[in-house]
């Protein structure tokens, strides 16, 4: 079993930054691509950031190229989003996930999941 927490949400004017934390428990940590995810009101789910065990392959979606950076820590079980330039429609429930398959993985292949962190981006 693998547990993830993650920090760091919160209200963010426009144009403001904020730094996601998910911290991760249990089986090895590396054996894990990590995704970020974000689901905002009656929107389907989407796929934010991904990064590989080593960090080394990343994927972002369109909407965020260029203004968010997934890294990771792996001596400190821990996996980061860099978001700036934030934006209204950045608004949504942050979550982190694992996966044992590809960065390119669906969300059907990630096999554990936090509970995820509100982020708010007021205009």
């Amino acid at each position: 079993q693998v547990q993830l927490l993650e920090s760091g949400g919160g209200l963010v004017q426009a144009g403001g930054s904020l730094r996601l934390s998910c911290a991760a428990s249990g089986r090895t940590f590396g054996n894990y691509a990590m995704g970020w995810f974000r689901q905002a009101p009656g929107k389907e789910r989407e796929a934010v950031a991904v990064i590989g065990r080593i960090g080394s392959n990343q994927y972002y979606a369109d909407s965020v190229k260029g203004r968010f950076t997934i890294s990771r820590d792996n001596a400190k079980n821990t996996v980061y989003l860099q978001m700036n330039s934030l934006k209204p429609e950045d608004t949504a429930v942050y979550t982190c996930a694992a996966t044992s398959s590809s960065i390119y993985a669906g969300p059907t292949r990630y096999d554990y999941w936090g509970q995820g962190t509100q982020v708010t981006v007021s205009s």
